[in-house]
């Protein structure tokens, strides 16, 4: 997937207001999305972009003004203190959390009043190595109101490269 790809799923709508916001990247992998993320951003926002393996070169492209820092972490064990959330992005990460009930419950602790998650996940319930406990939509919809989320929408919607059911965004907050 191309940054545009990325840019493209998500949607403009995700990310409301012109003041300057701190969001996490929980397993941030490469940055693509952490990318995508920060181009909505308003300028003099932050990113703290966690991930198990170590990144290199996350900056925002253009003539953005978004700080990007990474911190090396396992989001899901350890989960490094950062002030109050505005936002939460995980782009293919939370299919690797076994228990999501308990882990969104420690993880609104650090939410902001009016904080957003932004999800990005496969349309599946078969796992796999690579996606051990998918989350379909229907699913992600039932864990985030059993924390005192809305329902949430769909973002967008894209075809799998690895053809098992499809790609999807979606948008939850109180």
């Amino acid at each position: 997937m191309q940054l545009q790809d990325a840019i493209d799923l998500i949607g403009s709508e995700a990310i409301p207001g012109n003041v300057p916001q701190v969001w996490a990247d929980l397993g941030c992998g490469s940055g693509l999305f952490t990318q995508a993320l920060a181009s909505f951003l308003p300028d003099g926002s932050q990113i703290y972009a966690i991930d198990q393996q170590r990144q290199y070169g996350l900056k925002v492209s253009g003539n953005r003004s978004v700080d990007i820092e990474f911190i090396q972490a396992d989001f899901e064990r350890n989960l490094p203190e950062l002030p109050l959330l505005d936002g939460v992005l995980m782009a293919n990460s939370l299919h690797y959390v076994a228990d999501k009930p308990r882990f969104l419950k420690q993880l609104k602790k650090q939410f902001s009043a009016e904080a957003r998650v932004l999800i990005v996940e496969y349309e599946t319930t078969q796992s796999n190595p690579w996606v051990p406990y998918p989350v379909t939509f229907s699913q992600l919809q039932h864990l985030f109101s059993a924390i005192g989320f809305t329902a949430g929408q769909k973002l967008g919607e894209r075809p799998s490269a690895y053809r098992q059911g499809n790609m999807y965004a979606a948008l939850l907050h109180p």
